[in-house]
């Protein structure tokens, strides 16, 4: 029994001297590490609100409307494959939010300074509309 078991330590041995001279052979690629954690700028009000098809454009618009407010914005539409045909939402380039505790005359004040901002609307529940689209506004009652 006690020479079944040296000659299994010996071979585990050997096998461990083997692989570690192949490690030696084998050239090490360096990983740099993360500069920054992305984080999202925005919440889903639900997990059926499509949002990860959102450009970095939009993106960004939600991410200043997040830094002015200091509140992430919710979003309650993003990507609506069956909207009008001129929509942004068709695009995945426009986004309905809203900011609890942040007045929408607020958000729309702060969307209309952001860099690459196109389309704003306001529709009367509260909810407004964001996009990337060609400069417009809009209230929708």
């Amino acid at each position: 029994m006690h020479s079944a078991f040296s000659i299994a330590l010996a071979g585990l041995f050997s096998l461990s001297c083997f692989d570690s001279a192949d490690a030696q052979n084998v050239r090490r690629v360096a990983i740099p590490p993360l500069k920054h954690q992305e984080t999202l700028a925005y919440s889903l009000q639900t997990i059926s609100v499509q949002a990860n098809c959102f450009p970095p454009q939009l993106r960004g618009v939600l991410a200043y409307i997040a830094a002015r407010t200091g509140r992430r914005p919710i979003v309650t539409s993003g990507l609506r494959v069956h909207g009008r045909s001129h929509s942004q939402h068709r695009y995945c380039a426009a986004a309905d939010i809203r900011i609890p505790g942040v007045s929408e005359q607020t958000i729309i004040a702060i969307a209309a300074t952001a860099p690459g901002i196109g389309g704003i609307g306001r529709y009367c529940n509260g909810i407004v509309h964001v996009d990337v689209g060609p400069r417009r506004r809009w209230t929708y009652c």
